[in-house]
């Protein structure tokens, strides 16, 4: 009788086991993230904003999120969409350099909701002449379907004056 009931408790555990395991077997995939077309995605908004900065307009800026946070060399950090805009607007106004950025690497969180860029950039003068140039590295978070820039620092490669 033992033997009947000790056989029936193994049968009842393994039935378990491998429902649950089966179970398991039937969760969704997680989605593969394709890094080269996130990369274009992010250096799409790159240029979008060095258009947008090179022209001046800079109200029309949708790459920053409201709550972004701008950490630059010598100064403390830029809190906010409009405390980014009206530092670079000072910036916009008295000279007449472009900036160009090129997307270095990207690493995407798990989902794809937040992508880490590392990239450099590189300002010019009137005559084409490479005046400064560095690299900076932004946090990406993906609200309503489109990326936002949510943090920002950046490093130049020239010697300090």
């Amino acid at each position: 009788m033992k033997s009947k009931v000790t056989k029936r408790v193994l049968v009842l555990f393994a039935m378990s086991l491998l429902i649950a395991c089966n179970s398991k077997n039937s969760e969704p995939k997680a989605e593969v993230l394709d890094n080269e077309q996130i990369k274009k995605e992010i250096q799409a908004k790159e240029d979008q904003f060095a258009d947008i900065y090179n022209t001046g307009e800079l109200k029309t800026i949708g790459y920053y999120a409201e709550d972004a946070i701008s950490f630059a060399q010598s100064q403390p950090p830029l809190v906010g969409r409009e405390a980014i805009i009206e530092y670079l607007k000072v910036d916009v106004e008295t000279n007449t350099d472009k900036i160009s950025f090129t997307t270095r690497e990207v690493f995407p969180c798990n989902d794809g909701n937040m992508v880490l860029e590392i990239g450099y950039y590189q300002v010019v003068d009137s005559t084409n002449t490479p005046i400064n140039t560095g690299n900076y590295m932004c946090l990406f978070e993906k609200r309503d379907g489109n990326y936002y820039c949510v943090r920002e620092m950046s490093a130049s490669d020239m010697p300090f004056e």
